[in-house]
């Protein structure tokens, strides 16, 4: 446990570590970080470098991967025997500083659920494998949305016809990708081929997986219009359990809330053998990400379209030096 004393640099380094395993829109990992030592804050920033105009002109996406490295600071910090105090855009007029967040000493129970997720910071990855039509038991689903609902958002699993419309609807933002020139060269500049070995960012060729030959999976292929030699095909699910994380505004500061479910969601998933990946081609087209919604209720605001199963794990991808995204000050 990290006390007073113990919470050195090397203490500090080890958990922003920990929280850039988080998963981004093409692991473009759009954060920085600074830590105060005198209050012993970490602040997240936003890095509009990283950001994607064409894909994500909003920078939703962007919230949602710098939510996702919240959850996983505040998962190492308990880990560490360490309680946190979350704000979320502390700073009206600074609109990039997305976060901050104290570590104080426990005054109070940590939250345990958080601190088991810890190990499963560096074995989730995202898998773009066939998994198996094995189905995900309705008691885990129901813990999987009883997680989404901790953080502010709702996790619903998708059964037809609404599963249909929304592979549908999938199906109509690939045409839309590959009819845009622009957002085919915003992709390509976030790929990186088998001569780019030492990149610390992007999508590496190793972690497209298979070309698809068959079946019904929203599967995003990183490949894009460039022939890759040698690259397998293979039958992916007839039947994917998908499941929609949505809220019920769209705001910013709700971005950050469903970034923070999305990570707790895969962390329990990835401890409970789950594997899982993304479907985000509709969530980039404004009208699209609208159809998204359960035509039932009509209500709530789509953020993220996962693929949940059982199949083998995701390899790792690359991620930036921690000194490249961490500055430490008095």
């Amino acid at each position: 446990m990290l006390t007073q004393s113990t919470l050195d640099d090397t203490a500090i380094k080890s958990l922003v570590t920990d929280a850039t395993m988080a998963p981004s829109m093409h692991n473009a990992q759009p954060w920085r970080l600074e830590y105060s030592r005198s209050s012993r804050t970490v602040l997240l920033f936003a890095d509009l470098d990283r950001a994607m105009p064409l894909a994500d002109p909003t920078t939703r996406a962007l919230h949602l991967g710098c939510g996702a490295a919240l959850l996983n600071l505040r998962a190492a910090a308990a880990h560490a025997g360490l309680r946190t105090v979350t704000t979320l855009l502390p700073a009206p007029h600074t609109p990039t500083l997305l976060a901050s967040l104290r570590l104080d000493e426990p005054h109070e129970p940590l939250d345990v659920g958080l601190s088991e997720l810890h190990h499963a910071l560096r074995t989730r990855h995202t898998s773009r494998a066939p998994f198996s039509e094995r189905r995900v038991p309705a008691g885990l689903r129901a813990t999987l949305s009883g997680a989404a609902a901790g953080e502010g958002a709702r996790l619903a699993f998708l059964t037809t016809p609404h599963r249909e419309a929304v592979l549908d609807l999938v199906l109509n933002a690939e045409g839309y990708d590959r009819m845009d020139d622009g957002r085919e060269v915003e992709q390509r500049s976030w790929t990186r081929d088998a001569s780019a070995a030492t990149s610390a960012d992007g999508i590496p060729e190793y972690a497209f997986g298979p070309a698809k030959r068959g079946g019904a999976a929203p599967m995003r292929d990183f490949a894009g219009r460039r022939p890759i030699p040698e690259r397998p095909y293979a039958d992916f699910e007839k039947s994917p359990q998908l499941a929609l994380l949505s809220t019920t505004h769209d705001t910013p500061a709700d971005w950050l809330r469903v970034g923070q479910a999305l990570q707790r969601v895969l962390l329990l998933a990835t401890r409970q053998g789950l594997a899982s990946s993304f479907a985000t081609q509709p969530l980039e087209w404004s009208d699209l990400r609208w159809l998204l919604r359960d035509p039932r209720s009509g209500a709530g605001h789509v953020q993220m379209i996962l693929r949940l199963g059982y199949g083998p794990d995701g390899p790792s991808t690359p991620r930036r030096p921690v000194d490249e995204v961490l500055t430490i000050t008095p």
